[in-house]
C-alpha cells in the first residue's frame, strides 16, 4: 500500500499547525507503508520508504494582483502534482492549497481522495483581506474537495461538528483523528540559552504565545488584554509570518500601546527554530493560546507536553486537548450574531484572559498541578504513533471499498 500526500508546507517550509502534522504524519506512516510527499519548495528527500519533493513555481511573469499570486501558484503546484506521475493508491491532502490537486489525482488516476480537515474557509472570513476574490475560490475548492472526497478526517469533534453544518458530507465518511505530539522531543529542557537570546529575565516569571500574527490566533485580543494583567511577570509574543501588511501595523500599535505603561513586554517577530520554541515553552509559566478559531490548537498539546499550564479559549477543539481546572483554564468566547468568528465584546473577552492568566500566574502550586497533568496527558492520549496507525488503517478500509465499487 502507497499513500501520495499533498500539502504546502513541509520542513524547512513550516509555519503552522498543518504543516507539523504531515511532518510527523509522514516519518510515522513510512513506518508502515510507502509515502510519497509532495509540497511546496524545493524540497527532495528519500529516507526509507518516504520520499518528499518540493514543486516550485515562477512567478515571475505573473502580471495578477499581488494577493492572487500565491493562490494562482497553488493551483499551479497542484497540476505538477499530477503531471509526475502518480502511482499511490491513495491521496490524501491537507490544506485547502492541495485539494485540487487531490481532486485531479482522484479522477485521473482513479484513487480515493482523504481530506482532512485542518481549519474551514468559511470560518475565516477574514481571509478575504488576504485574498481578495481568491477567498471565494478557496472557498469553492475546499467544498468540491470535502464534498467528494471518500473519507474526510476532521482533527476534532468539534471541526467534525463544523464540516457537518457548513458542507453535504455523508456522517459515515467522516472519522476523527486527532492531531499529536513527540513526547521525546517536546518536553522540560533548559531555557536559559533562548532567555539570553531574546533577553528574558530568567528572574521574572512569564506568560508566553505563541503563533502568527493572523485574526483566527487571537493575538490582538491578548496584547490588549496586557493593560489588565498584573504587573509582576513578563509577556512574551513569539508572533511572526502576519497574514496581510494591515494586521502587522496593527499589531505594532498594540504592543506598542502596551509598552507605554508596562516594562517586560517581548516581541520574538523572527522564525524560531524548533530547539529554541521547546526552550521557550519550557521557561514559560503559562502559555496563553487566545484563538477565535482553532479546529485543534497543536500549540497547546505543545505546551502541555514541555510541562506548562495553558490558558486558552474555549472554541473549536481546543475543549478536547485542554481540560478546564486540570490542565489549565479554558475562556469562553462570546459570538456575535452577524458573525460568528469575533468575540462579542472584545474588551471583555480580553479581561476574560487577563483574569484567568492573572489566577494562574499567582498560584505556584495549582501551576505545578496543571503542568504535571498536562504532560502526563500529552503523552498517554496524542501519539504520533497512534494517529498513524489510525490513518493507515482508515486507507486500508477506504481502498478496499473503492477496490469493491470498481
Amino acid at each position: 500500500m502507497k499513500t501520495l500526500l499533498l500539502t504546502n508546507e513541509y520542513p524547512p517550509y513550516t509555519y503552522g499547525g498543518a504543516g507539523v502534522h504531515v511532518e510527523y504524519l509522514s516519518q510515522q506512516l513510512a513506518r508502515l507503508m510507502e509515502v510519497d510527499v509532495r509540497a511546496f519548495g524545493d524540497q527532495d528527500l528519500k529516507d526509507g520508504n518516504l520520499r518528499v519533493r518540493g514543486f516550485d513555481v515562477d512567478k515571475q511573469g505573473y502580471t495578477c494582483p499581488p494577493n492572487l499570486q500565491g493562490l494562482l501558484g497553488a493551483v499551479q503546484r497542484d497540476l505538477d502534482f499530477n503531471t509526475s506521475l502518480v502511482d499511490a493508491d491513495i491521496v490524501h491532502c491537507h490544506t485547502w492549497y492541495t485539494h485540487l490537486g487531490g481532486i485531479i489525482a482522484k479522477l485521473c488516476y482513479g484513487i480515493p481522495l482523504v481530506v482532512t480537515v485542518h481549519s474551514l474557509e468559511p470560518l475565516r472570513p477574514w481571509k478575504r483581506e488576504q485574498l481578495g476574490g481568491g477567498y471565494d475560490f478557496s472557498c469553492w475548492v475546499e467544498k468540491m474537495a470535502l464534498e467528494m472526497a471518500d473519507a474526510v478526517i476532521a482533527v476534532s469533534q468539534g471541526t467534525k461538528n463544523d464540516v457537518l453544518k457548513l458542507f453535504d458530507v455523508d456522517p459515515a465518511r467522516i472519522h476523527i483523528i486527532y492531531n499529536g505530539i513527540d513526547p521525546e522531543e517536546y518536553k522540560p529542557v533548559d531555557a536559559a540559552p533562548a532567555l539570553a537570546r531574546y533577553g528574558i529575565d530568567p528572574q521574572q516569571p512569564y506568560l508566553l504565545f505563541v503563533g502568527r500574527i493572523t485574526r483566527q490566533k487571537g493575538i490582538i485580543y491578548l496584547v490588549d488584554a496586557i493593560k489588565h494583567m498584573d504587573p509582576n511577570f513578563q509577556v512574551v509574543l513569539c508572533a511572526g509570518a502576519p497574514d496581510t501588511p494591515e494586521i502587522a501595523e496593527e499589531m505594532k500599535r498594540a504592543v506598542a500601546e502596551a509598552s507605554k505603561d508596562r516594562h517586560g513586554i517581548h516581541w520574538i517577530a523572527e522564525k524560531v527554530d524548533k530547539p529554541t520554541l521547546i526552550q521557550l515553552y519550557s521557561g514559560a509559566d503559562v502559555f496563553c493560546c487566545p484563538s477565535i478559531y482553532e479546529p485543534f490548537g497543536i500549540i497547546n498539546l505543545e505546551a502541555m507536553a514541555c510541562e506548562t499550564p495553558v490558558v486558552a479559549s474555549c472554541v473549536g477543539g481546543i475543549p478536547e486537548v485542554v481540560v478546564h481546572d486540570e490542565t489549565g483554564f479554558l475562556v469562553p468566547v462570546a459570538q456575535h450574531q452577524e458573525s460568528p468568528f469575533t468575540p462579542f465584546h472584545p474588551e471583555d473577552f480580553s479581561k476574560d484572559l487577563a483574569h484567568q492568566i492573572n489566577r494562574l500566574m499567582k498560584d505556584t502550586t495549582l501551576r505545578a498541578n496543571f503542568a504535571k497533568a498536562g504532560r502526563i496527558r500529552a503523552v498517554d492520549t496524542f501519539s504520533w504513533q497512534a494517529i498513524a496507525r489510525q490513518t493507515h488503517d482508515l486507507y486500508a478500509q477506504i481502498i478496499a471499498q473503492h477496490g469493491a465499487t470498481a
